[in-house]
This record gives structure tokens, C-alpha cells and sequence, in this order.
């Protein structure tokens, strides 16, 4: 979600960050000091954008009183720390292992990750293989499409979801190339790469049959 959060609306969050269970509008306007109709307010702009929702009712001496938790969106927008954690492992694994090994692994890990995708893959054209892995890289966070060359055809990525990481450990494309190379079945041939400095990250589709 881009959807940006006020400070007050950042408050609420963190209230029910805290309280699991969930927390009333009466609740958070006392925690908060602020009017009841103003934490409504918050409550339908934060719902609306899918970082609350209604929870249990909470049963006082009067009527049951409405809660609200957080949703997952609502829990990702506090900090975290993946990058860093990431780069830890990633640093252990290759001063265990070595360069070259750290390399294989990740080349097995991007094969292993296909075989799970290949069935979307089953009986298309060498086209429609290409239009899926498009969607999964997408859905991966990359901006990629399409490209032909000279009639060369290719992948082309303007960014690189672990760019900082893959500046550190150039072994981490090969991830890349072996989940594009198996879920297109064809070899291919990384031509540029933003993390040894390149503009994009262009992938060129080998046919089998030429190489």
C-alpha cells in the first residue's frame, strides 16, 4: 500500500500495534485525547485503505461495544529490518561456502523456486511463456517487459528488487537467471546487469536450437 498516513492516523496504528485484541473509538479517543467523531473519522479513512478492520465486540454494561485491529497492511507499515537481516545471511552463507558454491546454491534455489511455477507454464508458446513470467515478475516487484533487438528477444528489468544485496553479492543474479532461464526453457544470456553498474537488467532469450 502507498497510500500516505498522517501522523494522528500513525498514532492510532501504533495503539493498536499494541493491542492486539483490538481497541474501541471511545478507547482511542481517550488513549489519544482527541474527540470521538474525530477518531471516526480516522477510523474510516484507515479502514477504507485497508490497514483496519472491524474486530469483536467487546461487552460492557451497556450495548457490546464495537473493536478494531490491525490488518496485515496496517502491521507493515511499521518498520522492518529484511535488508539487513538478509544481508547477514547472505554474508555467512558465502564466507561458509565460497564464491563459487554461494553461486550454485542460489542457481539450485532459483531452479527449485520454477518447478513450483512450471505448471502455469505447461503447454504455452514460447510467447505466452514469456507474457506469464512478465506476471511473476511483477508480482515479484519487478518492472520488466518484453524486448527485440535486432530480432534478438529479451527481458528487460528497469530495477532490481534486491539491488543493494546484489551489489554486494553478484552471485545472487544467477537466482535470476535460472528461474527465467527454467521457466521459459531456453538458455539465456545476461547482457547487462544494474548491480555491476548497467542502466537495466537485460536478459537475451537463447534458442536451443542456435546455440
Amino acid at each position: 500500500m502507498a497510500e500516505k498516513v498522517g501522523s494522528r492516523q500513525q498514532q492510532i496504528l501504533k495503539q493498536l500495534l499494541e493491542n492486539k485484541a483490538g481497541l474501541s473509538i471511545d478507547e482511542i479517543a481517550a488513549v489519544l485525547d482527541i474527540s470521538r467523531n474525530a477518531v471516526q473519522q480516522h477510523f474510516t479513512a484507515l479502514e477504507r485503505d485497508g490497514y483496519i478492520q472491524a474486530g469483536g465486540l467487546n461487552k460492557t454494561a451497556g450495548r457490546p461495544v464495537r473493536t478494531y485491529i490491525l490488518t496485515e497492511a496496517g502491521i507493515n507499515r511499521f518498520p522492518k529490518q529484511y535488508a539487513w537481516f538478509s544481508e547477514l545471511i547472505l554474508s555467512n552463507l558465502k564466507e561458509e561456502m565460497g564464491s563459487e558454491a554461494f553461486q550454485r546454491y542460489l542457481h539450485k534455489l532459483g531452479q527449485s523456486l520454477s518447478q513450483n511455477l512450471l505448471p502455469q507454464f505447461e503447454g504455452k508458446t514460447s510467447d505466452e511463456r514469456i507474457d506469464e513470467l512478465l506476471k511473476i515478475m511483477e508480482q515479484l516487484g519487478f518492472q520488466a517487459k518484453a524486448v527485440t533487438d535486432n530480432h534478438q528477444r529479451g527481458i528487460e528489468a528497469c530495477n532490481c528488487i534486491y539491488h543493494d544485496l546484489a551489489q554486494k553479492h553478484e552471485e545472487i543474479c544467477e537466482f535470476d537467471r535460472a528461474l527465467i532461464s527454467s521457466l521459459l526453457d531456453k538458455a539465456i544470456d545476461h547482457v547487462e546487469c544494474m548491480a555491476t553498474g548497467g542502466m537495466v537488467c537485460r536478459f537475451n532469450i537463447i534458442d536451443r536450437k542456435s546455440e
